[in-house]
């Protein structure tokens, strides 16, 4: 009975998702604990398909989505369902002792006499087609019908239960379920509970006829054929589809170690700029970018030329930048198309130097973590030690990263009171009206502000005033959560992580690459090696090699290294024998070798993303109103769509559209200073006629939030007028006017 009633869940919890209407089935995992053992499920259900229009549109956030977590087991389990919206007023719990009995027994689940006095007993019969109502009848799951191919069971006739307990040798169990529910809302209390029950009896009545005629499936199974059942169905759930279109995200990743080279004049055939299937979000990893003591001092102030090559050659295609991270020659870049932006939160990025025992950044890892439609992702760019016999060290390098590497949950109901806040140090300036808003430099700690050294981290996302030395409100801040690498719903691990090919010799090698037999190099490759015997690489995936190792080139050719040997000198005396050091731990998985500015080639991956869409709607909406020129003050309204952590800091900015990153604002204005009206639906907020360009063009609007660090909604695209006040009352030609791109400059939406 146990292997069928867990084939049961298996297969309920493969319908329910995909196939089936409202359900999302989050987890389908074994469970043993406390002598228990059996299958775990937690489900979402939906119901807003199941009730009036009007319901719908008058029921708050969440109130008609119910949580289920399930402990299927034997001889007891249970299920609790529970509802957010209602928190401790609501939720079902059903447990169930199995017994190999007639259902003569009372009070299985031993309870109080008070409680045992009010419990209403229910007998089902899964034989009595009476019980059935007509919608759920089906005459291929009828009991009084069915007779086991393989076991002769069935059918059960009308006098099965007597005839049952006249045959002991035949075995048979009766279900006794507890069904307890609390409804806290007097309106409704009593139809409510009444409702359930109903409910429940009809569920467990079809689930039961269903078991019995299902014999013929599970009667031949084990309890490892359940689980590797289990396993099919849970890979099954964490593939079913997300928010696109087509039914996936797709995420084009690019790792390069440049050299030191000046960004290539173009980006084309790197970025696949001319595919047609455009990504959904881009993640760039560099290394080796250029730099020294002068070059990071400007990059505090300005973006390195690698990154705005990057944002120049995706920002007219839609894509804006949404975070980045610097470690001295390491970089990491996520862009995103727009209408993904509002659904990207919870940013954060950080970095760990491996070099010279740890305290030089030439090598280490830099890294990228978000949440994406509600998933956490992490990207992790390293670049780790060179040379043939570092392949141990290399992973200890690794393991560092991983170690070291934690990121915290951004506090919900973050409250910044600037009142509190502490007098600013050198080199910060906290008056609003003259400062830019909270992303456009770095993240600093107000304590220490100088100009960097070598190996200075440099966050080129966002700087989010106050910083550290400023004192919050802390009424509401919650202890923060830690979170690794690997604990992440996804991670992509990609870089130059200089593992070699060992033990073939150079001739081998380069004929293998010449012949296009890459295969029999694989074997000898020290990842695939290592992979083998170490668990925590065996947790990453990676794609076949199925293209030319990617080092190591001459400079501006395609030629493997062609040096002579020197064996009279420390550095460079040694040909580099070609391996794939540079590597994405994943569908499409190759090389570009139109690129030669570097020694190394660089490798792309694309990725189908495919999970579950867990937040329906931006944290916020917001629109223009009205004509917008530079004539007239503009008003916007936007709407919190759900509760979220606002602050003083918050701002919206107006962008023009194909903008490159959050920074790249025309103008903004702060939200809180500017609301000329609020309620608890609507928001009103005002940009001045100053503020506004006067040659006007496409543009967008978007909310920023200081406390998540993010954009949390963005407007449609819309028109800003042009002046009509610049042009005929102060006779300015049209190239003279101040403000933004002429429209025949202009990027179109």
């Amino acid at each position: 009975y146990q292997v069928g009633q867990l084939y049961a869940v298996a297969e309920a919890s493969k319908n329910e998702t995909g196939g089936g209407e409202g359900v999302s089935v989050l987890i389908n995992e074994p469970y043993e604990k406390d002598g228990e053992k059996g299958q775990y499920t937690r489900k979402i259900y939906y119901l807003q398909s199941k009730v009036p229009k009007l319901i719908r549109a008058l029921a708050p956030k969440g109130s008609l989505e119910i949580y289920e977590e399930a402990w299927n087991a034997y001889p007891y389990c249970r299920t609790i369902l529970t509802n957010t919206y209602m928190g401790d007023s609501f939720f079902i719990k059903i447990e169930t002792w199995h017994k190999p009995d007639m259902g003569d027994q009372e009070n299985v689940h031993g309870l109080d006499e008070e409680t045992w006095k009010n419990t209403e007993v229910v007998h089902i019969d899964i034989a009595d087609k009476s019980q059935v109502g007509q919608k759920d009848y089906k005459p291929d799951e009828d009991p009084a019908t069915f007779v086991s191919k393989k076991t002769g069971r069935g059918p059960l006739g009308p006098n099965w239960k007597t005839e049952l307990k006249n045959n002991p040798s035949c075995p048979h169990m009766c279900a006794y379920k507890l069904v307890t529910v609390k409804f806290k809302w007097k309106v409704f209390e009593g139809n409510v509970q009444n409702l359930i029950h109903k409910q429940e009896t009809r569920l467990f009545t079809s689930f039961h006829r269903q078991l019995f005629c299902w014999l013929d499936r599970w009667v031949d199974m084990s309890m490892d054929d359940i689980r590797r059942m289990e396993e099919e169905t849970q890979r099954e759930l964490d593939k079913v589809t997300l928010i696109i279109p087509d039914g996936r995200a797709v995420l084009h990743m690019v790792t390069w170690n440049v050299a030191s080279a000046s960004p290539a004049e173009d980006l084309s055939s790197l970025l696949r700029l001319g595919s047609p299937t455009s990504p959904d979000l881009y993640v760039i990893g560099l290394q080796e970018v250029s730099w020294g003591p002068v070059r990071l001092v400007s990059d505090l102030v300005f973006e390195d030329p690698w990154s705005l090559l990057f944002m120049s050659s995706l920002a007219p295609l839609g894509y804006m930048k949404v975070s980045s991270m610097r470690l001295q020659g390491l970089l990491i870049l996520v862009f995103s198309k727009l209408d993904h932006v509002p659904f990207i939160r919870d940013i954060q990025a950080t970095y760990t130097r491996t070099g010279i025992f740890g305290y030089w950044g030439n090598k280490g890892g830099v890294s990228i973590r978000m949440s994406f439609y509600g998933h956490m992702l992490c990207f992790l760019n390293c670049h780790l030690a060179a040379h043939m016999q570092y392949a141990e060290q290399r992973l200890d390098e690794f393991q560092r990263i991983l170690d070291t590497q934690t990121f915290e949950k951004p506090t919900a109901g973050l409250v910044l009171d600037r009142q509190t806040l502490a007098p600013p140090t050198a080199g910060l300036v906290l008056d609003r009206q003259t400062l830019a808003p909270p992303t456009a430099g770095l993240v600093l700690d107000t304590q220490t502000l100088a100009p960097p050294t070598a190996g200075s981290v440099l966050d080129t996302q966002t700087l989010a005033p106050p910083t550290a030395g400023s004192v919050l409100d802390t009424q509401t801040l919650a202890p923060p959560t830690v979170r690794s690498v690997l604990d992440h719903r996804l991670v992509f691990w990609f870089g130059d992580l200089n593992f070699r090919i060992q033990d073939h010799d150079m001739d081998f090698v380069r004929s293998c690459i010449n012949d296009q037999t890459y295969h029999l190099l694989w074997s000898k490759d020290q990842l695939t090696m290592m992979k083998k015997k170490e668990p925590l690489l065996q947790e990453f995936e990676e794609g076949p090699l199925d293209f030319q190792p990617t080092y190591k080139f001459d400079r501006n050719s395609d030629l493997y290294d062609s040096r002579p040997y020197r064996t009279w000198s420390v550095f460079h005396g040694k040909k580099r024998k070609p391996a794939w050091t540079d590597r994405i731990l994943q569908d499409w998985y190759g090389s570009d070798m139109t690129y030669c500015i570097s020694d190394h080639k660089p490798v792309v991956g694309l990725f189908a993303i495919e999970l579950k869409k867990l937040q329906e709607s931006p944290l916020v909406r917001l629109s223009p109103e009205g004509d917008w020129s530079a004539d007239t003050d503009a008003m916007l309204v936007y709407c919190p769509s759900q509760a979220f952590p606002s602050s003083v800091w918050d701002w919206i900015g107006l962008f023009k559209v194909g903008f490159s990153c959050v920074s790249d604002y025309i103008t903004y204005t702060w939200v809180k200073d500017h609301q000329v009206s609020f309620s608890q639906e609507m928001v009103q907020v005002y940009f001045g006629l100053w503020e506004l360009p006067a040659w006007g063009g496409q543009s967008v609007l978007c909310y920023y939030s200081s406390a998540l660090q993010c954009i949390v909604g963005v407007s449609e695209p819309f028109k800003v007028q042009v002046s009509q006040v610049a042009i005929e009352e102060e006779g300015l030609a049209p190239e003279n006017i101040p403000g933004r791109t002429r429209p025949d400059e202009a990027v179109a939406p």
